[in-house]
């Protein structure tokens, strides 16, 4: 990783962090960028202290804090959200979907403790239903990248970006996937793992922290079973990468999906309605049971819990290889 440790000695290795840092980076840059927090802030990243007049806290008011972003949008700044994902997709709604999407406001809600990430706060605190809720509104881009570096470049392409974007964050440091710098590009997903373009049995397509880093682990665990899997970065959910998911689906027998949200509504749904309507093929949908996750631990232990491990994975895959 030598192309990239200096960075990740500077930065580390937690999206809350460096989702941060790219805001404070920003603002020093452009004096539209405003910081809007519901009782979050980061000790050390000290936005508030250098530029307290575009640091907002409208405390645990969720529904208020995007109403707050919507305006100052309208007229013309480009706000971050900074939020607990699962209570600025839920409370926040109806903000998002009106005051936001309807207008077109270009605001940026990063949602922080996504999927199981939030551990031992349990079911109220988890955030498996944002990417349902918010891919299904008009006019959002939605974010999800694999590592702390992908999302600190997500961070500066949603602030460039004209219209609404809401982008996923975990919670505690996850590992890095990137090695070398990278372009982040809205709407193109990343091959991580290739096949030499030959023909591969199976092709995962993973999304988010944690998650992306896992699927290349369950890729490893397949190689040594003798089974060549291609492993795919899908960073943005909404717009949809719809040329390289058709074409991981013309190479491979079957397609995984793999993500840390509920199976119903996500990145597996949205792939198979893809590969239905042009190309249909067999499709593995890992996420989190249609279930309150409530037996709580570790981050990395809750995703084991909930049958989300890369041994799992690899398993399942074994097995359907077999019979298919």
């Amino acid at each position: 990783m030598a192309a990239l440790t200096e960075w990740y000695t500077e930065y580390g290795l937690s999206s809350r962090v460096t989702a941060r840092r790219a805001q404070l980076e920003l603002a020093r840059e452009d004096d539209r960028i405003f910081s809007v927090e519901n009782d979050l802030g980061l000790p050390a990243v000290p936005f508030d202290k250098e530029f307290p007049d575009r640091y907002l806290q409208a405390g645990i008011a969720e529904a208020d804090q995007i109403g707050i972003a919507a305006g100052l949008a309208m007229r013309g700044k480009v706000p971050f959200v900074n939020t607990f994902a699962v209570f600025g997709t839920m409370r926040g709604c109806e903000q998002l979907r009106l005051d936001v999407c309807y207008n077109g406001a270009p605001v940026k809600v990063v949602g922080y403790y996504t999927g199981l990430s939030g551990g031992y706060a349990g079911p109220s605190h988890q955030c498996v239903e944002d990417i349902a809720v918010t891919t299904a509104m008009p006019g959002m881009t939605v974010l999800s990248p694999a590592d702390a570096y992908e999302t600190y470049l997500a961070v500066k392409a949603a602030a460039a970006h004209p219209g609404p974007v809401y982008l996923r964050a975990s919670r505690g440091p996850t590992p890095a996937v990137y090695d070398s710098p990278v372009e982040f590009r809205i709407g193109e997903a990343v091959v991580l793992r290739d096949t030499g373009g030959e023909p591969s049995d199976v092709s995962i397509l993973a999304t988010g922290c944690q998650i992306v880093p896992m699927a290349l682990t369950a890729a490893d665990l397949l190689a040594e079973n003798g089974i060549q899997a291609r492993v795919v970065n899908v960073h943005t959910l909404k717009p949809l990468d719809r040329v390289a998911i058709l074409a991981e689906a013309r190479r491979s027998r079957l397609l995984v999906t793999y993500e840390d949200h509920n199976r119903i509504g996500g990145l597996g749904s949205a792939v198979a309605g893809v590969v239905l309507a042009e190309h249909p093929v067999p499709v593995l949908r890992f996420g989190v049971p249609d279930q309150y996750c409530a037996q709580t631990a570790e981050y990395e232990e809750m995703l084991e819990r909930y049958g989300l491990g890369p041994a799992t994975v690899n398993a399942a895959v074994l097995r359907w290889l077999s019979a298919h």
